[in-house]
């Protein structure tokens, strides 16, 4: 009997523990479709969503990194999600869409374009909707950009934290690569 009541109370627990985790990550997210899969960023990094837009390539950067853009005036980086997340890569459709997002680089702000297959909904994710990030034993699998995973229905929709998407190395480069393109464009128009 004491056992029973052991293993009640440890998944009571553990219950409890995956209830409090959503808590934190409760609220509206973006969710966008890359292949099959389903993933979300918090509404609040996202800036705006644009068309699939011709893309000016950097050249010796990463095949993820495609390239930048000119939006209004300010050049912006534009990575390929689905590269970054070792995806195949597909020409880009009517649906595939750039969603401009604000990522910190440090101390700094930086605003780039992550481009996507396709945008889904913005969708209140409530608290108890969220699980904690699967564990993978102890493989080398990184999924420290996984805020969590969001169930709705039949769905499965990991939350990314857009800001551990990019290794310190990848948002150096990209910063590097924007403020170099920035102040080529400023150059230009002088």
């Amino acid at each position: 009997m004491e056992q029973g009541k052991v293993l009640e109370k440890t998944d009571k627990s553990l219950s409890e523990k995956i209830n409090g985790f959503g808590e934190t990550l409760a609220g509206k997210y973006m969710t966008f479709r890359l292949a099959k899969e389903e993933y979300g960023l918090e509404i609040l990094r996202v800036k705006e969503i644009i068309g699939y837009m011709d893309i000016t390539k950097v050249p010796k950067t990463d095949d993820f990194m495609r390239g930048v853009i000119n939006l209004r005036g300010k050049v912006i980086p534009v990575i390929d999600l689905r590269l970054k997340f070792q995806m195949a890569e597909v020409p880009p459709t009517e649906q595939t869409v750039i969603i401009v997002v604000q990522i910190l680089v440090g101390k700094e702000e930086l605003t780039m374009g992550v481009i996507v297959d396709e945008v889904l909904e913005v969708m209140d994710v409530q608290s108890k909707q969220i699980e904690p990030p699967p564990s993978f034993g102890t493989s080398n699998i990184d999924t420290d950009f996984i805020l969590g995973v969001g169930k709705s229905e039949e769905r499965v929709i990991f939350l990314l934290d857009i800001n551990k998407v990019l290794t310190i190395e990848d948002t150096e480069k990209i910063s590097s690569h924007a403020q170099n393109n920035n102040n080529e464009s400023m150059a230009a128009m002088a």
